[in-house]
């Protein structure tokens, strides 16, 4: 059984079950909340697009449904008397927002024709349902998020939070290219970063050139979940040469390592991971998303390794 789902399965029946009539008129209720947020459209994207190659996906509004189908027989013989076959499946569904709630449900035989023959159906589509949600939270973006919040919450480290990830979820499925790549530039064709700034062919070396304001081209601002950072500095929308990010949070992109010292050291949570791939110093990088909670204590500029960040009091 998914230890993510463990205690948290209920069984449910109608009243006709409950008088004795129909007994297979109830359905099992499984639900799990998620401690991490999904709200941005792009991120929903990448989840249902990432699991197409797994599961039947379809989304509307702010949830995603996947779909698992698997197919009974009553006898191994297709060609013997008697033989009988029947499509079923289960379906989980994400609900998006603040908070991620998984729920799926186990509907009576019945939906499919009652099909009478079917052994262990609600003991089978009960485990399909949980191997969908431990695939889904293994291989998607999610992944990225639950092993942040496990950082942050439980203090440990990134490797830990992994293999506590792994152990939650020992039902999943390995889908290959599950994470469609972001698109981290919202960049008109012009934002070159400038024409005086040379063309990077290797990560740069530190510390960051706390003048860059003056000496780079301001260059298409981000959208982070409503909250638009300034870049400067940026080429091309291919995430190799990045620049610099934050206006009063400063992060050299293409000095930052992503070792994660900024986002452990950070006491308000500015930062969060987001995915650079193609970057020439390291393929993901801390956001500063939360730049406005920033309290200037300097704790992530001390604990840069390669003196990336440089923190800019608003006055």
């Amino acid at each position: 059984m998914s230890l993510l789902l463990k205690d948290r399965v209920w069984s449910m029946e109608a009243p006709t079950a409950k008088r004795g009539v129909y007994p297979l008129h109830g359905f099992k209720l499984g639900l799990y909340r998620l401690p991490i947020n999904l709200e941005d459209p792009d991120e929903i994207k990448s989840v249902h697009d990432g699991m197409k190659k797994a599961f039947e996906m379809d989304a509307y509004a702010d949830r995603i449904f996947a779909t698992y189908r698997w197919k009974e027989q009553n006898m191994k013989d297709p060609d013997a008397k008697g033989y009988e076959e029947v499509e079923l499946s289960v379906t989980v569904e994400i609900v998006t927002g603040e908070v991620v709630d998984i729920i799926y449900q186990i509907f009576p035989i019945e939906k499919f024709g009652d099909p009478q023959w079917v052994k262990d159906y609600r003991k089978k589509a009960d485990h399909f349902a949980k191997m969908i949600i431990d695939t889904i939270l293994r291989n998607t973006i999610l992944a990225d998020k639950m092993i942040d919040f496990l950082i942050k919450d439980e203090k440990i480290t990134e490797l830990n939070a992994l293999q506590k990830l792994e152990e939650m979820t020992p039902l999943a499925k390995i889908v290959l290219d599950a994470k469609p790549k972001p698109k981290p530039v919202e960049e008109s064709a012009g934002d070159d970063g400038g024409a005086d700034i040379p063309v990077l062919d290797g990560p740069k070396s530190g510390p960051i050139d706390v003048e860059f304001k003056s000496k780079m081209k301001a260059t298409t601002a981000y959208n982070a979940s409503g909250y638009s950072i300034k870049t400067w500095g940026r080429r091309g929308g291919d995430n190799k040469q990045l620049g610099v990010w934050g206006e009063f949070v400063s992060v050299d992109y293409d000095i930052c390592i992503a070792d994660g010292g900024c986002i452990e050291a950070c006491p308000v949570g500015v930062y969060e991971w987001f995915d650079t791939p193609g970057n020439l110093a390291s393929e993901k990088k801390p956001l500063m998303s939360k730049e406005p909670d920033c309290i200037f204590c300097l704790a992530c500029e001390g604990v840069c390794p390669p003196s990336a960040i440089k923190i800019f009091e608003q006055k």
